[in-house]
C-alpha cells in the first residue's frame, strides 16, 4: 500500500495535500485498491462552499458506487475534468493525477483533526 509521508488522510480514505489556504484531494492507494476499476467520478459541487464531512461527490466503480466527503469545510474551486475522459487515474496515479477537488479551506483549525500516514496506515490495518 503506498502512502505518501507528506499528505494527510482521513478516516473515510481521503488525502489532502494543503498549499497555503488550498487543499488538493483525492482518495487513497488503499481506497481505489477496494473499490476496484473506477469508471466514473461524479462532482457536482463546483463553486459550492460545504461543511466538513458533507458528500462533495461519488465514485463508481465496476462494482460500487461510494460516497466521497470533504476532508475540510470550505468553498470547491477546481474539480480535475481529466477524470471525465479517464476516470481510471484514480486507480493507475491516485495520488498525482487521479486528484479529485481543490478547497478554498475556511476553517484552517481542521487541518490538525486529518490524520498522518502512520496513522491511517493503522486505521486500514486495523
Amino acid at each position: 500500500m503506498n502512502l505518501p509521508s507528506e499528505l494527510k488522510y482521513t478516516k473515510d480514505h481521503e488525502w489532502v495535500t494543503i498549499e497555503g489556504d488550498v487543499a488538493t484531494v483525492g482518495i487513497t492507494d488503499f481506497a481505489q485498491g477496494e473499490l476496484g476499476d473506477i469508471v466514473y467520478v461524479e462532482v457536482e459541487t463546483l463553486d459550492e462552499t460545504l461543511d466538513k464531512d458533507e458528500v462533495f461527490g461519488t465514485v463508481e466503480a465496476v462494482k460500487t458506487v461510494s460516497d466521497l466527503f470533504l476532508p475540510l469545510s470550505g468553498e470547491i474551486i477546481a474539480f480535475n475534468e481529466g477524470l471525465e475522459e479517464e476516470p481510471e487515474k484514480v486507480n493507475t496515479d491516485p495520488y498525482g493525477e487521479g486528484w479529485m477537488i481543490k478547497i478554498k479551506i475556511s476553517d484552517a483549525s481542521q487541518i490538525e483533526e486529518l490524520l498522518s500516514a502512520d496513522a491511517y496506515k493503522e486505521l486500514v490495518s486495523a
